[in-house]
């Protein structure tokens, strides 16, 4: 196979941002459907990346012969319509939450081995440049041991970033199923998990929906992690940071302190214990605010794995893990008590 043949199922912000942009910008890559309620957006992507519009993603899945998909749909919708792709033979990349709850990411696991498909989830922060030299120089010793971190991700709301505004599925708990900590929380415990090479074992949190109207799911949540090696830290996820986007995080270690998008200039800088500084300039991460997310190399890791039949970085056990982090959070909430992660 030299080419895949992808349809996109759903054509909101996150879709026309970076699946199709990226997609199209491959060369391995055929767009021939798209598929989305909303037949005016729909009946544009489609002319405009010259594939077949769809209104319902049934009868794209039984009617193309395609390869592989990315589902780009509200949260509630993951899980459904991940697994009647997987059951039709086709490979699919859904984007984050994986699903609502930890017994749907179960069965999306068990569709793609059952029917021997690709499933990946989009957690791009794994991809961006600091991450990754960071997560080298943690697995060299530079670093030492890992005491503790503090990690954020948050900007103004989907409000400026989701196609329909202020009247977006974000804002509906019966769609979204939760707020900015599945949004962008928990691109954050994937992204600390990948970083620290350990799985939580404890989960505390707390939520507000204090920035929002109109709206049932939380806008603020701040969570207290602690690895099964004894890492303790925290986690900040926030629809309310209006002056500007913060998508920083940072590791302290025994002989260095590392600190990941968090200067305008560099990328990474390393402090070590000794007084020397090193900044790595590097590919810096990208936001909306830069006009999109065009070259987060999800989609050509995604396309890669397909080609080469090689498993995804963040298959389907990676995103549920993750996705486990944000549920004992919600449980936390509920219950207010610390969580236990393991299982």
């Amino acid at each position: 196979m030299s080419t895949i043949r992808v349809a996109v199922i759903g054509c909101g912000s996150i879709a026309q941002h970076r699946h199709l942009i990226e997609y199209s910008n491959n060369p391995h890559v055929e767009i021939v459907a798209v598929c989305d309620i909303n037949e005016a957006r729909v009946k544009e992507t489609a002319e405009k990346y010259h594939a077949k519009a769809y209104t319902s993603y049934e009868a794209l899945l039984g009617s193309e012969a395609i390869d592989a998909v990315s589902v780009c749909l509200p949260n509630y919708l993951h899980a459904p319509v991940t697994i009647a792709a997987l059951n039709t033979g086709v490979h699919v990349l859904c984007e984050k939450p994986m699903a609502t709850s930890y017994e749907e990411a179960e069965q999306m696991i068990e569709a793609a081995k059952k029917n021997n498909k690709k499933l990946m989830i989009g957690h791009n922060q794994r991809f961006v440049s600091s991450h990754q030299k960071a997560r080298k120089l943690i697995e060299q010793g530079e670093v030492g041991e890992i005491y503790s971190f503090r990690t954020s991700f948050g900007h103004g709301g989907p409000e400026g970033w989701s196609a329909e505004g202020a009247d977006s599925w974000f804002f509906k708990k019966d769609q979204a199923f939760i707020g900015a900590m599945g949004d962008l929380g928990v691109h954050k415990a994937d992204l600390l998990r990948y970083l620290l090479g350990e799985e939580f074992a404890e989960v505390g949190a707390f939520v507000e929906t204090n920035a929002k109207v109109n709206t049932d799911v939380d806008d603020n949540a701040t969570l207290i992690l602690k690895t099964k090696g004894g890492i303790v830290g925290t986690l900040a996820a926030s629809w309310a940071y209006t002056a500007k986007e913060d998508n920083s995080t940072i590791l302290y270690g025994e002989k260095a302190t590392l600190r990941l998008e968090d200067d305008p200039e560099y990328s990474l800088i390393v402090q070590y214990n000794n007084g020397e500084v090193v900044k790595y300039e590097l590919d810096g991460i990208q936001s909306n605010e830069d006009g999109g997310q065009t070259t987060s190399h999800t989609i050509d890791h995604f396309v890669e794995s397909i080609l080469q039949d090689t498993n995804p970085l963040i298959d389907g056990e990676e995103g549920k893990k993750s996705l486990e982090v944000i549920l004992g959070a919600l449980e936390s909430v509920e219950t207010k008590r610390i969580i236990s992660l393991e299982k």
